[in-house]
């Protein structure tokens, strides 16, 4: 063996390791390929991301129960995407633009609406208009919609065996 095979020989096995992120190591990250991820949820965190003026004034209103209940933002149901949704009420709560009053807005909103009304949600339509205007009168919509007892189910005390219904 001559001294250049030597050298060669040490040269390969003293080179530097990988830096981070480089070689045969998994990469970090999670969360799989993106085709095998929902796209409703990367239009909700896009959305979340972009909300109108209105939108992040009422989100400070309701962020962190401050109205007594909790409520989320840009999220997902089924197919569609809510402005904001409480669990707790089952109450959807969509802030309405000039643009859903123009083209075929008003039915596209009027399915929707349908949709999640058939699965359960009641659907709250307030107008960006009235957010920016009056901020305090659309907080109180919101409160009565969740007080409501229309959303509860409410169940009708019967009487116990043996007593008279007179």
């Amino acid at each position: 063996m001559d001294g250049k095979e030597r050298m060669d020989g040490m040269m390969a096995s003293t080179q530097n390791p990988p830096r981070t992120g480089e070689g045969d190591r998994a990469k970090r990250g999670g969360g799989g390929a993106q085709p095998l991820q929902r796209p409703v949820v990367y239009s909700a965190r896009k959305l979340r991301r972009e909300m109108t003026l209105p939108e992040v004034l009422l989100w400070e209103q309701l962020r962190a129960g401050k109205l007594g209940m909790k409520f989320r933002r840009q999220h997902p149901i089924g197919p569609y995407i809510a402005d904001f949704y409480s669990v707790s009420a089952k109450l959807v709560v969509e802030i309405d633009g000039e643009a859903h009053d123009r083209g075929n807005h008003p039915q596209r909103d009027a399915l929707r609406d349908a949709a999640m009304q058939a699965a359960g949600f009641k659907v709250l339509r307030i107008a960006a208009v009235d957010v920016l205007k009056d901020l305090d009168t659309v907080l109180q919509t919101i409160c009565a919609w969740t007080d409501s007892p229309l959303h509860r189910a409410s169940t009708v005390p019967l009487p116990a065996g043996g007593e008279d219904l007179a």
